[in-house]
């Protein structure tokens, strides 16, 4: 019976756009989830940024790393593991089950102070984290000291398809205030522009990036085996519905950090 909820759990998450991501445990996703699906998140940011073997990636709001194993496994870079939440000893028991303990440094940082000497990564990817502390004018300048001149900075969060000026009504039911966290994939593109310290290279929105999410969340209301997931999960997919793509979606953006002004 297991065996057969299991192989149904697969061919509904499994999905051609997404094969990395398919060959990873769908229990396991499901265990660590804290929000969409981070490694279909992270598949599509992927695939329009150049990681290569032993390059340094900071995982920025890693939660319970599986963004961070992916990387690891999938393009061979060594990552740093960096989340507030989520204690480093609970990641590291995750990534050593994971078998990428040797590339894979799980630890506790606050975005805004992160412990690392400048220029020393080659890439920083975060996904469903960034607009958590990026919305602030200051902080890409910030996290831009962190990255080589040439390196990259990938994000995918959820966002929005016109900037919400008031709570429409058809969400008023499910409105949290930090959506007012959530912009459009413009918003972005000229928040970091303007800092000269980013060039965008790519910026979008997927292909029905609301629908994804609408069946991550049935899943995981369906499969979780946390009564308070799958709650937040149903109730998630009610808002999704009841928007049909009106205005949520996922802003996604890599760019190119450039040296700063008069250096």
């Amino acid at each position: 019976m297991e065996a057969r909820s299991d192989e149904r759990l697969r061919e509904r998450l499994v999905m051609p756009r997404f094969p990395r991501s398919g060959t990873y445990d769908p229990r396991w996703m499901i265990a660590n989830v804290m929000g969409p699906n981070p490694l279909w998140l992270l598949e599509e940011l992927t695939g329009r940024m150049e990681l290569r073997p032993g390059m340094r990636v900071l995982d920025l709001g890693c939660g319970k790393a599986m963004t961070s194993v992916f990387l690891a496994r999938e393009f061979g870079v060594d990552v740093w593991a960096a989340d507030l939440w989520i204690p480093p000893t609970d990641n590291l028991e995750r990534i050593r089950e994971a078998g990428c303990a040797d590339r894979v440094v799980p630890l506790r940082a606050e975005a805004r102070e992160l412990p690392f000497a400048h220029g020393y990564f080659d890439a920083v990817v975060s996904v469903d984290a960034y607009h958590y502390f990026g919305t602030d004018d200051f902080y890409l300048g910030y996290l831009a000291d962190f990255i080589r001149p040439g390196g990259t900075l990938g994000i995918a969060v959820p966002g929005v398809r016109a900037e919400i000026e008031r709570v429409p009504e058809h969400l008023r039911p499910y409105w949290q205030w930090e959506f007012m966290s959530l912009h459009t994939v413009a918003w972005w593109r000229r928040h970091w522009e303007l800092t000269g310290r980013a060039r965008v290279r790519d910026a979008w929105e997927p292909d029905d990036g609301w629908r994804l999410w609408r069946t991550w969340c049935e899943v995981c209301a369906e499969a979780a085996e946390d009564e308070a997931v799958r709650e937040a999960s149903r109730r998630e997919a009610l808002m999704l519905d009841a928007d049909a793509g009106r205005t949520f979606t996922f802003a996604h953006l890599v760019a190119e950090m450039t040296e700063p002004a008069g250096s």
